[in-house]
């Protein structure tokens, strides 16, 4: 079967409502969720959980994400439907691809600084100690459809019409600075931003599966593998 062509053409709000959130999404909120947290726990009378507040925290950008992007994610749907296998066998691709490259670079990131393991890995191993539903509820569902609807759908898609090697290098560029520059930031450490290479792998082989399949859930769905395949191999 021939592959699909991606969904195209991003809406005016798309691209102007979409890009503000994805720069609030990218930069302001992560520095504004702990005083958030505090400033919820002082309305409330008590302390917020770590494990609620990322719940809500998701389901708000979540519920942001659909609204701004429901034309986007109705045709990426409806792509989906059109050919639900390729989109299967993307992701699948896609999770054989991403782990064989990711050794790859991890023994590279290895050789350039002394920090080992995946930040993210590590991140979702210690919320499912202590929240496990509402962990596999963020990583398995939530996460995946903000970020692919944001670096593929906004980003990706949005670049790919004036060239696609930009749309790769944007898209995969952006997705490795947002999970690493909060630990530089909070740590006064710029080695962190060495810990890059770990997601431009990730990246480029997500934005590769939307490209090939046509539709966002190929990615979401790669996505979403990665993740749980990470909880689990924290509980081992």
């Amino acid at each position: 079967m021939a592959k699909k062509p991606s969904s195209a053409g991003l809406t005016g709000l798309e691209r102007r409502g979409g890009g503000v959130f994805f720069v609030f999404y990218l930069l302001l909120l992560p520095l504004a969720a702990g005083p958030a947290r505090r400033l919820a726990g002082d309305l409330l009378g008590r302390r917020v959980p770590e494990e609620l507040y990322g719940a809500v925290y998701y389901y708000v950008l979540f519920a942001v994400t659909a609204i701004l992007f429901h034309r986007l994610l109705g045709r990426t749907t409806r792509r989906f439907l059109d050919a639900p296998s390729l989109a299967l066998k993307t992701a699948a691709v896609g999770l054989v691809a991403h782990y064989g490259l990711c050794e790859l670079a991890s023994r590279l990131g290895r050789v350039l600084t002394d920090r080992s393991g995946n930040l993210n890995d590590s991140a979702i191993s210690a919320r499912a100690g202590s929240a496990p539903h509402m962990t596999l509820l963020i990583v398995l569902f939530l996460a995946p459809f903000v970020e692919e609807t944001l670096f593929r759908g906004l980003v990706f898609g949005g670049l790919k019409e004036k060239s696609r090697p930009l749309a790769y290098a944007a898209s995969c560029g952006l997705f490795a600075l947002a999970h690493v520059w909060q630990f530089a930031v909070a740590n006064r450490d710029a080695g962190y931003f060495l810990m890059m290479l770990q997601y431009l792998i990730p990246g480029l082989v997500l934005a590769w599966a939307y490209d090939h399949a046509g539709t966002l859930w190929a990615s979401i769905g790669l996505h979403a593998g990665v993740n749980t395949l990470s909880v689990l191999a924290g509980r081992v």
